[in-house]
């Protein structure tokens, strides 16, 4: 009887032990919060942003990065491979095109985060698929040794120009990136057949096609082509390292198009291991705070909202393509059909 009874009491001991070891542990805060990032903005920009991220929230980063030539794309389909077993938590886009893709292959998950209530309509996803914040123009980038300004380009038709060696011009090809995204958005003002043209005729002409805007940044600077078409985040860092390089934003005259002014987008992946994390993330990232530090860091140069940072370049009376993000992305499609020939031997 007394050893049944010792029994009784050793059981109900270790049932005691295991309820407070459960209870300490439901009470106890996680030992590691962390959230997946995946993320086409430069490396140069966007690591030192998440790890302040990091130091204010104590959430772990774990960042993918990419490829310059192929950048968002690359992450965009990898986004694709894994929708069924979702990795990443959130999409961090460097532009907008792309971004709207997902959306409409049901990849995203929605959230309307309370730091976007200032973001103007015309930026942001009325169910909370995606949010945009400071952009970047599309410009040219000149060497200043070998182009004096009388001769400097324009418009995009300079690309043409027989006043230029077209081994003198560089240009990111127009399959992904913001190239691709400034061809889906000229295809849908100039028009596909116009547009087709254009890239064709640039390509016939010997016009050097490379691997990503910071390489044709490169190629100018150190007097390899004589101007490019490039990013405003790219063409500053020429700029701030002292390089003989000036900027000029394309189609500024009367009856021009203007430049393409591409934000940066954030958006919740649908079924991310971490989803408290990734609205953490959001709202962190969509704060004012936030898009005026990415100015003053150099990523984005036109804020979408007063966010009380001056940009580095003058904007003033810059005239924009006056073109919606739905017609960049319903032209996207049939752009890259019809260039990926002209390009992809």
């Amino acid at each position: 009887m007394m050893a049944s009874r010792r029994m009784h009491w050793r059981h109900l001991a270790t049932l005691l032990c295991l309820l407070l070891a459960a209870v300490a542990l439901s009470c106890s805060p996680r030992a590691k919060r962390e959230v997946v990032v995946y993320t086409a903005v430069d490396q140069i920009f966007s690591e030192p942003f998440l790890k302040e991220f990091e130091r204010e929230t104590g959430i772990v980063v774990k960042p993918r990065f990419d490829i310059e030539a192929a950048k968002t794309t690359g992450l965009v389909n990898a986004l694709i491979a894994e929708q069924d077993r979702p990795r990443a938590d959130v999409f961090w886009n460097n532009e907008i095109a792309q971004t709207l893709t997902l959306q409409e292959r049901g990849l995203l998950q929605p959230y309307v985060s309370p730091n976007a209530a200032d973001i103007p309509a015309t930026y942001k996803d009325p169910d909370g698929y995606w949010a945009a914040f400071g952009g970047r123009a599309r410009v040219f980038i000149i060497n200043t040794d070998l182009l004096a300004p009388e001769d400097y380009p324009t418009s995009l038709w300079d690309l043409l120009d027989e006043r230029y060696p077209a081994a003198s011009i560089g240009i990111a090809k127009p399959l992904f990136g913001t190239t691709a995204t400034h061809a889906a958005a000229l295809y849908a003002t100039w028009g596909p057949e116009e547009t087709l043209g254009f890239f064709t005729a640039l390509q016939q002409r010997g016009v050097r096609f490379v691997d990503g805007n910071s390489v044709v940044r490169d190629m100018v600077q150190d007097g390899q082509l004589a101007f490019g078409l490039t990013d405003t985040d790219d063409a500053l860092i020429s700029l701030e390292k002292g390089k003989p390089v000036a900027l000029v934003f394309p189609d500024q005259g009367p009856g021009d198009v203007g430049t393409l002014v591409i934000p940066n987008t954030v958006a919740m992946v649908r079924g991310g291991p971490n989803p408290d994390e990734a609205r953490v993330f959001i709202d962190y990232l969509l704060r004012p705070e936030s898009e005026r530090r990415l100015v003053e860091m150099g990523w984005c140069q036109v804020a979408i909202r007063p966010v009380g940072a001056a940009s580095p370049l003058e904007l003033e009376g810059l005239k924009t393509m006056d073109v919606t993000f739905q017609a960049v992305l319903n032209m996207l499609g049939r752009m890259l059909e019809e260039l990926r020939p002209v390009f992809v031997n």
